[in-house]
């Protein structure tokens, strides 16, 4: 049997306005996890996809055929033919997630990233991250429609990206200990229906909201810079500054709202709605001090559960991958 993993993710701010070609900033959430495994299967079962998170199993091939709008069956069907392998194959693909669904924490992404990562190793070959981020952008684009790249970059490389769509992602590095608290509403944040709302109100209003894009692009590259030069109290007020822009594209929520108000009343250095919003979760900077805290206060505010998560220092600023439309080895059009 063959097991790979992958972490979750979260936005640290830029989400909305990366979607226009702003920058974003987002982290590994390493404490929680997806896994895949792969088991030989009996000669002429075919392919056979168990969920058991979602109560799902697919079997590709044969009365089965292939159907490629599925999340799960794209991967498998867009990996094996990236590797060059045929897809007729005997497998089992169990795949596993303790991270939260629809809450901005990148949980089908990372689901799409073990399962690329599992399939190469179990046929002995390896993939860079740069082609496992790509394979998943392409799954990506079922679960979100217009996807920023973001989700799958930080996943697949599982390091600080500082993030712009079609241009080469950097890796960010960070001078001190970044300790975040992640409280999630309980609350689905349907990211495709949300990104699709935020996109019809440009239309109708493109000069307003180009200008609060503006603003958000301009906090994630100061964040950036905080990050490189240790300065958390600087990056924790910034956080504050994207939240009421968040606010202004009207996908915060009440409840959203009061995590991140009684984070600050607790003494976080900054707190905001992460993801898509509309539900899902609010993410504060603390300090250690402030933490055990600021984690009751979420609680007690309505959060459903709080992850606490670490970014450690270290790390370069180094290329990390650039967001194309058509893989180099693979055919959108899978069968």
């Amino acid at each position: 049997m063959t097991v790979a993993y992958a972490p979750g993710k979260i936005i640290l701010v830029g989400e909305h306005a990366v979607v226009y070609g702003r920058p974003a900033v987002a982290v590994p959430v390493t404490q929680v996890r997806a896994q895949a495994t792969v088991e030989d299967a009996t000669t002429g079962q075919g392919i056979t996809i168990v969920a058991p998170d979602v109560d799902q199993k697919l079997l590709l091939g044969g009365e089965g055929g292939w159907p490629s709008e599925d999340p799960l069956a794209r991967t498998v069907i867009a990996t094996l033919k990236y590797l060059g392998l045929s897809l007729e194959q005997d497998l089992t693909i169990t795949v596993k997630s303790d991270i939260p669904i629809a809450r901005g924490l990148g949980s089908g992404a990372a689901v799409s990233t073990a399962m690329v990562r599992v399939l190469a190793a179990h046929f002995s070959l390896e993939l860079s991250p740069q082609e496992v981020s790509q394979l998943v952008y392409e799954v990506e684009r079922i679960h979100h429609g217009t996807p920023s790249g973001i989700d799958n970059t930080v996943i697949a490389h599982e390091r600080p990206v500082y993030f712009v769509q079609g241009q080469t992602s950097q890796t960010v590095a960070v001078r001190r200990t970044l300790r975040l608290l992640i409280g999630d509403t309980g609350e689905p944040s349907p990211t495709k229906g949300v990104v699709g709302a935020v996109r019809r109100q440009w239309r109708r209003s493109r000069g307003r909201y180009e200008s609060i894009f503006d603003e958000i692009g301009e906090i994630a590259l100061r964040v950036r810079r905080s990050m490189e030069e240790g300065d958390i109290a600087e990056m924790g007020r910034l956080m504050d500054e994207n939240h009421q822009l968040l606010r202004e594209l009207d996908v915060s929520s009440p409840l959203l709202d009061s995590l991140v108000g009684a984070a600050r009343d607790e003494g976080a250095l900054g707190a905001k709605l992460s993801g898509a919003g509309r539900g899902g979760n609010v993410i504060a900077l603390v300090t250690a001090e402030r933490l055990a805290q600021v984690e009751r206060a979420l609680l007690s505010a309505g959060a459903e559960r709080v992850i606490g998560t670490e970014v450690p220092p270290g790390g370069e600023g180094t290329p990390a991958m650039e967001i194309s439309e058509n893989l180099a080895r693979s055919d959108e059009d899978a069968v």
